[in-house]
Parts: C-alpha cells; structure tokens; sequence
C-alpha cells in the first residue's frame, strides 16, 4: 500500500526487454535505503525491487503492467515519480493507493491558473472507472482531488510544490499518465454496474 505523496523523482538509466518483460533500471536518491524484494511505486505501478548497484537499482514489469500502464513509453532520462510502501502506524498524508494501475488517461489541456496549474484528462469510460467530484485519484503516483469530474474526463489542481517535486512538470498536452481510481470510487461504480 502506498498513500500517494511523491518521496523523490528518479532518472531512467537503461531499459532492457527480455522476452515480455521489461527491466528498468533507475537512478534516485532513495536507492540507499532500498533493499531486494521492496516494493516501490514508480509513477503509481508497484514494482518490486531486483538488483541495487550503487545509486541505481533495477525493477521489472511483466506483460500485464506493460499492457494496462503507460511504461512501454518510458525512454532513458525520463523521470519517474517514486514512492516506498507505507508504514504501519505512519500518518497517512494522501489516500490509500494499491499501486495497482487501473487505465491510462491522456492529458487535454494544461492551464495557469493564479500560481497553480490546472491539468484536464480523458480515459476510456467503457472500462467502468469513475471519478467522482472531490474524491481522490491517483495520477503517475500521485495523491490528488478530482475537479470538474464528466463521464470520462476529470481536472486536478496542481499547487507550485507538487508540481516541482513530481513530474507534472513534465506533462503537455497528449501525455499519457496512469491512474488508479479511488478505492471507493470503484466499490460505487461495481455497485452501479450490478445495479443496470
């Protein structure tokens, strides 16, 4: 489990597919304190641990994250949004995140908005994901409130901290980003879904 508060930004180094995974080897200031088997989130996909070399370590994704994530498109030097799994009894400053990345969602528009930012994006409604108005969502790892929720569109705010300390420093209109919708959100829309 994870809450959705970025720890630290790491660098791709090398990505390497064998068969149909692929290993991505990443450079960050939290390498460290890793260890082999941990978990870590990278832009919201859990992600476990393989090999830790100096100030770079390396995690594989198998056929399925690759398949329902946007990591194929990741490429050397991009950042990635990393987060350590929560502890038991530490506060929870963001929601609970599995790490388990529901859909992507491209990003339609990037406006100012008086010192802060507002980001809109649109994902595919057919796969029975919701958003709803000020509940969570989690976007590349991040914890964030939903504003202006539609069908298959929704907006977040993104103050001047987050937007420096995560990657949506990077985004521009057509980014793909993963999300994972909010636990509760998802119990709402299986009840809808049972309930046609």
């Amino acid at each position: 489990m994870f809450t959705g508060i970025i720890e630290d930004i790491g660098t791709i180094q090398q990505i390497e597919k064998e068969d149909q995974n692929l290993h991505i080897t990443v450079s960050s200031n939290i390498t460290s304190e890793l260890k082999i088997d941990q978990s870590v989130a990278h832009n919201g996909i859990c992600l476990t641990v393989v090999k830790i070399d100096g100030k770079n370590y390396t995690v594989t994704a198998i056929n399925e994250t690759i398949k329902k994530t946007n990591i194929s498109d990741l490429q050397v030097g991009d950042s990635v949004n990393l987060e350590r799994a929560m502890k038991l009894g530490a506060r929870l400053d963001g929601h609970m995140v599995q790490g388990h990345v529901d859909q992507t969602a491209i990003c339609t528009a990037v406006e100012e908005a008086a010192g802060s930012w507002i980001f809109t994006f649109e994902y595919d409604e057919t796969l029975n994901n919701i958003t709803i108005e000020k509940g969570s969502i989690t976007i590349n790892g991040v914890s964030l409130t939903v504003v202006n929720s539609t069908k298959n569109s929704f907006s977040v705010a993104i103050i001047p901290y987050t937007y420096e300390f995560t990657n949506f420093n990077t985004f521009k209109v057509g980014t793909v980003v993963n999300l994972e919708f909010d636990v509760i959100g998802k119990y709402v829309s299986k009840l809808f879904e049972l309930n046609k």
